[in-house]
């Protein structure tokens, strides 16, 4: 299997100020002939630039294409918390109950001399561990998990937002200035995921506010996923972000980790549950693939 790689002359304007100067970047890209959009993806990932950094490509000096036999290798980085017996992932609702339904020993009755199974049984609520809101969760005549398009979960391109400011709960609209989200999953990125299974998890929480949310629908975000323990503020009543994205027909990732795992751009997510009839939320796997960045030889 061969990769291509591509010679990248761009202007950056760093967030701060500053500016880079990019002549004859070989950037790895998985085809030639990739639309600006996600060339400049890759280029922000392989240069690690921020959300913030405007890039801009200099014409005609994206040509010089050659195959190569020895791709960089992508990485896979886990964002979902492990399901254990009794956790507790938001306050008030009841951990998961792991039991056998069939041990290995009373198997063995049932199988040649050496094969032995085990089966086991779990009962938990939709909201354990990482999970995914599908819009049923909200509203009864909206898509659940089985209804709910898998484009809209898996393989999309990552956008990681950081936020809120220091000393702030919430992200607002002015945390997407300037950050291209359309089509991608816009990854919330507190740092709130370190205090996982603590009781400072459920307090005072980092969440999305209802204009920040309206600011995604409007910028055609796909799906939206933060590390904290709800993409609401849980000391009141009202959950403006999961009515406004959810109306939207977009999906909500609560409970995520690792985030600090990824690059800015770049990367891309998988987030499927199973097709389950009239359940709103489930657990899931989630997971980023981050494509390899090689060096300049």
């Amino acid at each position: 299997m061969t990769d291509h790689s591509t010679l990248i002359d761009a202007d950056v304007t760093l967030s701060d100020g500053g500016s880079l100067r990019v002549r004859g970047f070989p950037l790895d890209v998985p085809r030639p002939g990739l639309p600006e959009r996600q060339v400049v993806e890759l280029l922000v990932a392989a240069l690690r630039l921020g959300p913030a950094d405007r890039v801009r490509l200099r014409p005609g000096t994206a040509a010089a294409e050659r195959d190569r036999e020895d791709p960089a290798p992508s990485r896979l980085v886990d964002l979902s918390h492990v399901i254990t017996e009794g956790m507790v992932t938001l306050p008030g609702l009841p951990g998961p109950v792991i039991t056998p339904h069939l041990t290995r020993e009373a198997s063995r009755a049932h199988y040649e001399p050496g094969t032995e199974f085990a089966i086991d049984r779990i009962s938990m609520v939709g909201n354990t561990g990482t999970y995914l809101d599908s819009p049923f969760h909200r509203y009864p005549d909206r898509a659940d998990l089985a209804d709910l398009p898998l484009d809209a979960v898996a393989d999309l391109p990552v956008v990681v937002v950081p936020g809120p400011p220091n000393g702030e709960r919430g992200i607002g609209p002015a945390a997407f200035d300037g950050v291209e989200v359309a089509g991608a999953a816009v990854l919330l990125h507190t740092g709130w995921d370190r205090h996982f299974g603590t009781e400072t998890y459920g307090r005072d929480a980092p969440y999305l506010t209802g204009d920040g949310a309206r600011a995604l629908v409007e910028a055609d975000a796909r799906l939206v996923g933060i590390d904290s323990v709800n993409i609401d503020d849980m000391r009141g009543d009202a959950r403006p972000a999961h009515s406004v994205l959810l109306d939207a027909g977009i999906p909500v990732l609560e409970h995520l980790t690792r985030l600090d795992h990824l690059p800015h751009h770049g990367a891309r997510l998988h987030a499927a549950a199973p097709r389950v009839r009239g359940f709103g939320t489930f657990p899931v796997r989630a997971y980023a693939v981050v494509p390899g960045v090689r060096r300049a030889p």
